[in-house]
């Protein structure tokens, strides 16, 4: 290399090295853009939320879980009073039905509780599975406590039945596992035989008890589970 090319080697080495470094600048601020749109991608975001979100949780449920959420206390602290049959009609905004549509894809994760006729103790079989289903939080936040009563009694008789039963679950689990903020994380809501009863198809389901199970004997129970949707 002769002496006269020196000259052109540095003012080449000027031009190039600021190029490839605003290069490789733009390439890191493209990176880190990509990120934050990412980020802000809905889509992303909903992959994010489906982690704690169950699938589940359709709108339609996060609404009703809302309103009797709100209706039984929950979002105000006061969980435990519970939402009696009118007030559950009311609160719903649905049929029977409709109402009941709304938990079937809760079927692996719910448990029916079974009472003798015209009682609202919790035999043993029922304790254990209040205490499994207690026991699988999962993270969630409110736990259902939905009880009923068989149509074979006066309405206002079994409207109180459904209500004494719902209580039952919520006093055992204050019992077994003493924790005095329990309460406001247990939603109440008894339907009597009034509204929303449960038919054969939910035999299926997990039951304290097994064997017979007709529409009769099912609808003696409290529905129970966690429910972790993002209301």
């Amino acid at each position: 290399m002769n002496d006269d090319s020196k000259p052109w080697l540095v003012l080449v080495a000027a031009l190039v090295v600021p190029i490839v470094l605003v290069g490789s600048w733009a390439t890191s601020a493209g990176r880190r853009y990509k990120a934050a749109q990412s980020e802000n991608d809905p889509s992303k975001q909903a992959a994010i939320a489906s982690v704690s979100d169950d699938s589940y949780c359709t709108p339609a449920l996060k609404a009703i879980i809302r309103r009797v959420a709100g209706a039984c206390g929950l979002l105000e602290g006061g969980g435990g009073r519970g939402c009696q049959p009118m007030q559950a009609q009311k609160v719903a905004a649905l049929s029977g039905d409709d109402f009941n549509a709304m938990f079937r894809p809760l079927n692996k994760r719910a448990s029916i509780i079974q009472f003798d006729s015209m009682k609202v103790d919790l035999d043993d079989d029922g304790k254990k599975m209040v205490e499994k289903a207690w026991s699988d939080q999962r993270g969630a936040s409110f736990f259902f406590v939905v009880s009923r009563a068989s149509p074979d009694g006066a309405a206002d008789y079994n409207q109180g039945l459904s209500r004494d039963r719902a209580q039952a679950v919520l006093e055992h689990l204050q019992k077994k596992f003493k924790d005095d903020d329990l309460k406001n994380q247990v939603g109440l809501l008894w339907l009597g035989e009034e509204y929303a009863q449960l038919g054969e198809e939910f035999c299926g389901w997990s039951r304290s008890r097994t064997g017979s199970c007709t529409p009769t004997e099912l609808n003696r129970s409290a529905f129970v589970a966690w429910i972790d949707c993002a209301i």
